[in-house]
Order: structure tokens, then C-alpha cells, then sequence
């Protein structure tokens, strides 16, 4: 039984969430600017993969008027390390942690990317349909 409690510890922990910049950088407070750069998102439309912990969920409450963020599924990774996936040019085997998209297809939202998800916009908590979100920005 042990060994079930651990192998669903380490399923909980590996559960990855992607988070989108939707805003821009400028009038930002600094201590916003600085958990964004420690995201490694530094641009719009930018988009990082990371797992959810409580450190990072923390993060991700302190900037989240100005993210999207949401489960994003195995499929939709994969095609997103194919499509849009750079090589570090340091070490030549691994990817860089971010992934460069174009602005999405159809907009955000009707209500813009101001208001949350919730109310029809763009930004905070939207589960598993960050993956069609991210699919119509590849």
C-alpha cells in the first residue's frame, strides 16, 4: 500500500499547468515584474510549462490579473515542443523553457484582456481549455 501512496504522490506533484502572458510590461509594479521574470515570462504571448507546487501556484496568485493559466494535456505539449520548441544553444539536447506563440486566432475573448475568464475575457484559472487556447496560438 506504501508504494500506491507514493506512486500517487508523485502523480499529484507532476501534474504540469502552462501560464500565458496575455498583458503587457508596461506601468507594472516591480515586485509583479520580478515573479514574472522568475516565471520566465517576458513577453506577450509568451508561454512556459511548470509543475504545480505550491511555491509556483503562489506565483501564479500574485500575477494572475495578468496571466492565463490552466491543465494543459499531453498532446498539446507535445505538439507545442514540435512546433515551437528552440534549441538552448548552451546544450544543444534540451529546449529552452519557453515557448515563443503567435497572438491567438479568434481573439482571447469578446470581453478582452482585462476581465477574467470567468467573465467572458482572458485572464486567470481556465482548467483544461488552456489546451484549445494554446492550439488555436500555434
Amino acid at each position: 500500500m506504501s508504494e500506491e501512496k507514493s506512486a500517487k504522490g508523485k502523480g499529484e506533484s507532476e501534474e504540469l499547468i502552462a501560464l500565458i502572458l496575455v498583458r503587457g510590461m508596461i506601468n507594472v509594479k516591480q515586485g509583479i515584474k520580478d515573479t514574472l521574470k522568475m516565471l520566465r515570462l517576458h513577453r506577450k504571448n509568451c508561454c512556459v510549462v511548470i509543475k504545480k507546487t505550491p511555491a509556483n501556484m503562489g506565483m501564479v496568485q500574485k500575477v494572475k490579473d495578468y496571466i492565463t493559466w490552466g491543465e494543459i494535456d499531453e498532446a498539446t505539449l507535445k505538439e507545442m515542443i514540435d512546433r515551437r520548441g528552440k534549441k538552448n544553444p548552451k546544450d544543444p539536447k534540451k529546449t529552452k523553457p519557453f515557448f515563443r506563440l503567435n497572438p491567438p486566432k479568434k481573439g482571447f475573448g469578446s470581453k478582452g484582456i482585462k476581465k477574467t475568464f470567468a467573465e467572458k475575457g482572458a485572464l486567470g484559472y481556465r482548467g483544461d481549455k488552456i489546451n484549445d487556447l494554446i492550439k488555436r496560438m500555434l
